[in-house]
């Protein structure tokens, strides 16, 4: 039995990946997350499924977290991101190039203990993203320095992965498909920091 919240839309998917392991698997559709772990822990299903990172999020809550294993399958790649008003589009334009930054400086090599050094770099690519070269922020409505100021303050995308629900944290989710080798392959890659991209719709 499979434990499945109601607003869950991937009951294809979960059906392609257990039919060879479990030809008889019945999926048990609970109306949320407290309702779905009593299921569990219960013994009324025998797996759970949800967004990789709710699963972490719902082992934490489990009387016994150990007991329970996380299983390395990805069904479905459904990539998380911000998300903000549709009628702010400046708004939505920063938002949007604060989380291409923080992936492209962690492309580059610069975060939270390296920016210092990054300030001092000859790389183009580096000179665009801490603003020592181009004038990439003004489309923003931004200084030249806002990238610097985003990594001094919390780091590139890994760092904040790890620190917030990566290695570093309770949750202990790995990186996956979001290590910065993968991504290359897996999921979309930051677009590069240029001016004429950053008013850029979508």
């Amino acid at each position: 039995m499979i434990g499945v919240p109601v607003v869950e839309d991937f009951a294809g998917e979960i059906a392609n990946l257990f039919l060879d392991l479990m030809p008889v698997a019945l999926a048990v559709h609970e109306p949320g997350v407290p309702e779905m772990i009593a299921a569990y822990q219960g013994g009324q299903c025998n797996v759970m499924t949800t967004d990789e990172s709710g699963l972490f999020a719902m082992r934490l809550q489990m009387a016994k977290p150990g007991d329970s294993m996380i299983l390395p399958d990805v069904i479905s790649k459904e990539p998380l991101g911000p998300v903000v008003r549709q009628d702010d589009m400046q708004w939505f334009n920063i938002v949007k190039w604060v989380n291409f930054a923080m992936i492209n400086a962690e492309e580059l090599g610069v975060g939270s203990k390296t920016i210092d050094d990054a300030l001092k770099s000859q790389k183009p690519a580096v000179k665009r993203l801490v603003g020592t070269e181009g004038d990439f922020g003004k489309p923003l409505g931004l200084s030249n320095d806002w990238a610097v100021r985003i990594l001094r303050a919390v780091g590139n995308y890994g760092e904040t992965f790890e620190r917030n629900v990566g290695a570093n944290s309770k949750l202990g989710i790995p990186r996956g498909l979001n290590e910065l080798g993968q991504r290359r392959h897996s999921v979309r890659p930051a677009d590069p920091l240029r001016a004429e991209s950053a008013i850029a719709p979508g």
